[in-house]
């Protein structure tokens, strides 16, 4: 690739073949507000439609396209990395393909990156999706900042600029589990916030249902805090108390009042809650535990079944 590349582009595509033409005519006009020197790299995540196809026409049509075909789909953030890891711009604007991130945005984030940031990253002032969307994406942001202790708007999605020194330590990160935004917040660097527009998606529809969303909070909260593991240790020390003051009591009481110790009933229902609570830390405690095995084993984190350009090894 040239090393004279200004701005990298990254898109990773998924269910979005019917925008990629209108996007690229969009991302070359604003684009060429401030530079004729950049890069437009389109990840197919295995789309199902026309979408591999749609990228190899359009960069037939523009050499500035460059296409990564992966072997299978294997999530948004790891078609990011593909693109990140191909990219060779001063700059990388990491964007959405279904057109709700505006490309006539891209000159605003940039113009705020010259003043002196490393990092600048778009706030949907009024966001264009669906209740659901809105409320699971609330909720998660909520849930992660009570487990990791950082806090994120759930208005900030992936849009933004980034500098070539934060892409360079990006790429560096090889965890299993990739969450390109949370990567960026963890390494810090000079960040600017600024409000954007945000659009109604065009064509098709999200491919985050519940069972996604909710596999992605998992994976990343274990990824990035072990704070539920001191909840359990904590809450089984309470426990713990708890019983040791209601034996003393029981104890006392027989001794002093002589009141017999029953109740098969209780005993029962507080052998199952203790069960159910050892059970569950056990299985917190083999979650961390397959994720120390997922990256031992040290998988690539995508397959590249082909491209719209000649790699360099």
């Amino acid at each position: 690739m040239s090393n004279n590349i200004y701005l990298s582009v990254v898109v990773p595509v998924y269910g979005c073949g019917k925008c990629l033409n209108k996007l690229h005519q969009r991302l070359v006009q604003s684009i060429s507000e401030f530079s004729e020197n950049f890069e437009i790299i389109m990840v197919n995540d295995k789309s199902p439609d026309s979408s591999w196809e749609e990228i190899q026409s359009l960069a037939i049509k523009d050499k500035r396209v460059k296409g990564i075909n992966l072997s299978r789909n294997f999530g948004q953030h790891y078609a990011i990395s593909a693109g990140l890891d191909h990219s060779s711009g001063e700059w990388v604007v990491v964007m959405d393909c279904d057109l709700q991130d505006k490309p006539e945005m891209i000159p605003r984030l940039h113009n705020k990156a010259k003043e002196g940031y490393e990092v600048v990253v778009g706030i949907r002032a009024e966001r264009q999706d669906s209740f659901f969307k809105k409320t699971t994406s609330k909720l998660f942001f909520k849930i992660y900042h009570y487990f990791t202790d950082v806090k994120i708007e759930n208005s900030i999605g992936n849009f933004g600029i980034y500098s070539k020194k934060v892409i360079d330590n990006i790429t560096q990160i090889k965890e299993q589990n990739q969450a390109f935004g949370l990567f960026v917040l963890w390494l810090g660097f000079n960040r600017a916030e600024i409000e954007i527009e945000h659009s109604q998606r065009e064509h098709g529809k999200s491919s985050y249902n519940l069972k996604k969303l909710t596999d992605l909070a998992i994976d990343s909260i274990l990824s990035h805090s072990n704070k539920p593991l001191r909840i359990s240790v904590k809450l089984g020390f309470i426990l713990s108390f708890i019983s040791f003051l209601y034996s003393l009591w029981l104890v006392l009481s027989k001794i002093i009042w002589n009141v017999p110790i029953e109740g098969w009933t209780s005993l029962m229902v507080s052998l199952f809650f203790l069960s159910g609570l050892i059970i569950m830390s056990i299985g917190m405690l083999g979650l961390y535990i397959g994720k120390i095995f997922d990256e031992t084993k040290q998988r690539p984190l995508y397959v590249i079944a082909s491209t719209t350009f000649e790699e360099k090894l």
